[in-house]
């Protein structure tokens, strides 16, 4: 419908989302939201916003801010056959996430600014906004002040090995890559495993002649997450540094997580579907399609981990989006198969799912979707909340709506999902980001590739303080060169 009638501010809005229901962290009510300049503008009772040059009707429907997924694999430059910047974002668009945070295990990787220009120059077709990890390796510690001034989001530390083979830094290297990174306030994420016991026990078990998918899982037992974890929080805490453990998997690792943030390490923490609604029972029915870094652990493991994503030990729901070709993720040797599978286009579907069970509440979920990753990665009060002046980065869901996963009709070019069959209620039948619709009645917007734009780092977001400045390895460099 076009309206042209003026307020009488004589301003008229972009949009107007008419009828739906306003979702909240902590609340819900039905509102109209007025949207002008990729803005909203308004959020009012129905039927009281100035008009607009376009109404859309959204009744019986709700309104949350889009989801903000921290961790992507969109595999461009490098492994373009598996998944691109158009594909992987046009994914994000038809799951409801308006941001993604993209991982720098690309080839080349992230790893300085010659790299990360070139990971920019690949971004500029998102359907949907972005930020842009750096790497934190040991052969790039010089590297880091540079990709802090060109405008890095966050940066990725691969204390275990996964897709890309990219070696794992030493302790020494990590430390010091955390004393330069904690002044900037940008925030350290972790793939927290250690290396050395999953290398040992990955040979062991190939020299027994285990080739079986549950064999991943005894490679990689929980203590490799909880060493992990509680190395990264000691030296976060040493140094100030803001860090976040990725892809939750055990409920061990959940005591080094709790008890850091109980002594004020800035530590957040998330998890993907596959390790709540997933478990070993599962490998024998999906094989190495379930294969992904870290495994999919005991039913136990994901009752824990529901837990502590209810009670805010776990900050957000995230998806370790990884696709691979079907003949890549199908292989009768374990060991083969390449870890992970696409997840961006099916997680807000399958937490809907969860909330029209009774397990969450929708304001539960818009607080792990979209206002902890918003504020733990510096982008609020811009993103991650539906209110006059915020971006209107928004998805209206359907919780009436079923839909059953089908992996040829996922838009990521890694069509193969653990998921497969499953018949989700509650789906977004659009998405806006910025106040365009990306995605509309359950279909792609292909002209919005390019619209997506990188995010501001760290708004309104101090930096981190590092506890013990005079004795970084910085600092005593620097006291040495003062004394010759």
């Amino acid at each position: 419908m076009t309206e042209t009638r003026m307020s009488e501010s004589g301003i008229v809005a972009d949009l107007v989302l008419a009828g739906g229901t306003v979702v909240t962290g902590t609340t819900r009510f039905r509102a109209d939201v007025a949207i002008r300049d990729g803005l909203i503008a308004a959020v009012g009772a129905p039927g009281t916003l100035p008009a607009a040059r376009e109404a859309v009707d959204v009744s019986g429907r709700y309104l949350l801010p889009g989801a903000i997924d921290v961790h992507v694999h969109f595999r461009e430059p490098g492994y373009t056959h598996k998944e691109d910047w158009r594909t992987g974002s046009a994914a994000a668009a038809m799951g409801g996430t308006t941001t993604v945070f993209e991982m720098p295990n690309t080839h080349p990787p992230t790893r300085s600014v010659t790299e990360l220009r070139r990971k920019q120059a690949a971004a500029e077709k998102s359907h949907v906004d972005y930020g842009l990890y750096g790497l934190l390796a040991e052969d790039n510690i010089d590297e880091l002040p540079g990709l802090i001034e060109g405008g890095v989001n966050a940066f990725k530390c691969f204390m275990g090995n996964t897709f890309g083979n990219l070696p794992s830094p030493s302790t020494g290297a990590m430390l010091e890559g955390f004393e330069i990174i904690a002044p900037s306030g940008l925030r350290i994420s972790l793939h927290a495993e250690t290396a050395s016991i999953m290398a040992w026990r990955q040979a062991r078990l190939v020299a027994a002649g285990r080739n079986d998918p549950l064999a991943h899982v005894a490679a990689r037992p929980a203590i490799v997450a909880v060493e992990a974890v509680a190395r990264a929080a000691e030296l976060a805490g040493w140094t100030g540094a803001r860090v976040h453990v990725l892809h939750i998997s055990s409920a061990a690792e959940l005591r080094p997580l709790a008890e850091a943030k109980a002594r004020g390490v800035d530590i957040t923490g998330e998890t993907c579907p596959c390790y709540l609604l997933l478990d070993t029972g599962d490998y024998e029915r999906l094989g190495s399609v379930i294969r992904v870094n870290p495994p999919v652990r005991e039913a136990a493991d994901a009752e824990a981990i529901r837990a502590a994503l209810l009670s805010g030990v776990i900050d957000m729901i995230a998806t370790d989006h990884a696709p691979h070709t079907p003949e890549e993720k199908r292989k009768a040797v374990i060991w083969e198969a390449d870890c992970g599978f696409p997840g961006v286009e099916t997680q807000m579907p399958l937490m809907l799912n969860e909330v029209a069970k009774g397990r969450m509440s929708l304001e539960h979920y818009v607080r792990i979707s979209a206002e902890n990753p918003a504020r733990a990665f510096g982008l609020w009060p811009a993103k991650g909340r539906l209110e006059a002046g915020a971006e209107a980065d928004i998805a209206v869901v359907d919780m009436d709506r079923s839909e059953t996963i089908r992996a040829e009709a996922l838009h990521s070019r890694g069509r193969i999902t653990p998921f497969e069959g499953v018949t989700v209620t509650g789906v977004p039948v659009h998405t806006l980001v910025r106040g365009r619709f990306v995605q509309r009645d359950r279909r792609l917007v292909p002209e919005t590739s390019g619209w997506g734009r990188q995010v501001t780092a760290i708004q309104r977001m101090p930096p981190a303080q590092p506890r013990n400045q005079d004795s970084t390895l910085a600092a005593c460099l620097a006291q040495g060169r003062g004394l010759r």
